[in-house]
């Protein structure tokens, strides 16, 4: 009998391989800017640099923000290093870490968000009885160590909040990697709250050692600041955020940090080329194992509003609308209604992506 003609479709009781998803590197114009020169010499951007490095030094907490926050930090992580105590229920419990993370150990920080994030790993159980203990016995050395000062605290599900008058630390409970196989729901902190400190404290230090230029900081609080103000961005993630930075301002072929208003453009210019898109290569998170691209969490509605939003934003941005997407100047609806710059008409990028649901209603009207 002769073998079936391939005709591409599938035949009855033929193994087919199964495809695999190919990863693509979207467009990077930075990588590759000696393969196109230029047919004019480079405008004169300074007015542009100026504005962007005034933007970013205004988002940056003052000095009397970050002077209050050290000073409660300070005297949080010396009380609490080393810790040993019982609980009322005789339990023991003893502190193995401390350790600053998020956006204020990561110098990221932005002004009027006076909130710190201390993780501390327990040697021992983090069971209700030793955060309550933890937080008491905390109180209690903030007090004695400035009786001028007022001091409160609110529990959380991660652990707990200290309030001064001027600033605020969320203190988050974790236990050491061998406790978490037998943590139990109805006596411990939840399992998944107590992996994430635990990938706060990575995170954190592969910033401070990988992304300690002036100008990643800079990026990061301009683009959480862009996050705040346009809806399309939320999706992003704080560390989402951090990785862009770092790649934007110093992954290029001379391998010196980027100028801030250049690494700006650059990074509008990733996202609007399908950077977090699915099937892009994106980046790898550093402090994961395997290959996982931080924008995999991210459904394709969420991903598909990052690129549309970045895309309108380059545009204005190129157009001479720079201190409108900094927040300097505000013009309403820039994202959704047409506007025109310089006498450049710019039609806001629409959504490619619609989920079966949104394409059922569209179908009934």
């Amino acid at each position: 009998m002769a073998r079936p003609r391939d005709t591409g479709f599938v035949t009855t009781g033929l193994s087919v391989p199964k495809l695999q998803a190919m990863h693509h590197l979207p467009f990077d114009f930075t990588q590759v800017e000696n393969l196109f020169p230029r047919a004019k010499t480079m405008p004169d951007d300074k007015l542009i640099a100026d504005a962007v490095t005034s933007r970013a030094e205004e988002l940056a907490p003052s000095e009397h923000e970050l002077l209050a926050m050290n000073d409660l930090v300070a005297n949080i992580v010396a009380i609490l290093s080393g810790m040993a105590i019982t609980t009322n229920s005789f339990e023991q419990v003893t502190v193995e870490e401390v350790c600053c993370v998020g956006s204020f150990a990561m110098g990221t920080i932005l002004a009027g968000h006076g909130i710190a994030d201390i993780v501390v790993v327990l040697r021992t159980m983090p069971s209700g009885d030793a955060v309550t203990a933890i937080t008491q016995k905390l109180m209690e050395g903030l007090r004695e160590a400035d009786r001028s000062k007022t001091y409160s605290s609110s529990r959380t599900e991660r652990g707990f909040d200290v309030l001064s008058s001027e600033a605020a630390v969320r203190i988050l409970i974790s236990t050491v990697e061998s406790n978490i196989a037998i943590l139990n729901p109805s006596l411990h902190l939840k399992k998944h709250l107590v992996e994430s400190h635990h990938t706060a404290i990575r995170h954190a230090k592969w910033f401070e050692q990988n992304a300690f230029h002036y100008n990643v900081k800079m990026l990061a609080r301009l683009l959480r600041d862009l996050q705040n103000r346009f809806d399309g961005l939320k999706p992003l993630s704080p560390w989402m955020i951090c990785l862009l930075s770092q790649f934007a301002v110093i992954n290029n072929p001379d391998r010196q940090p980027l100028a801030l208003h250049v690494a700006l453009r650059r990074t509008l210019q990733l996202l609007s080329s399908g950077f977090f898109l699915p099937f892009s290569s994106g980046l790898t998170d550093p402090c994961e194992s395997g290959s996982v691209r931080v924008h995999a969490v991210l459904n394709a509605s969420e991903q598909d509003a990052i690129c549309y939003t970045a895309q309108t934003l380059l545009r204005i941005y190129a157009h001479g609308g720079h201190k409108h997407i900094l927040g300097i100047e505000r013009y309403p609806n820039i994202i959704s209604e047409t506007t025109v710059w310089n006498g450049v008409v710019v039609t806001p990028s629409d959504k490619a992506y619609e989920s079966a649901a949104e394409g059922k209603t569209m179908n009934t009207k």
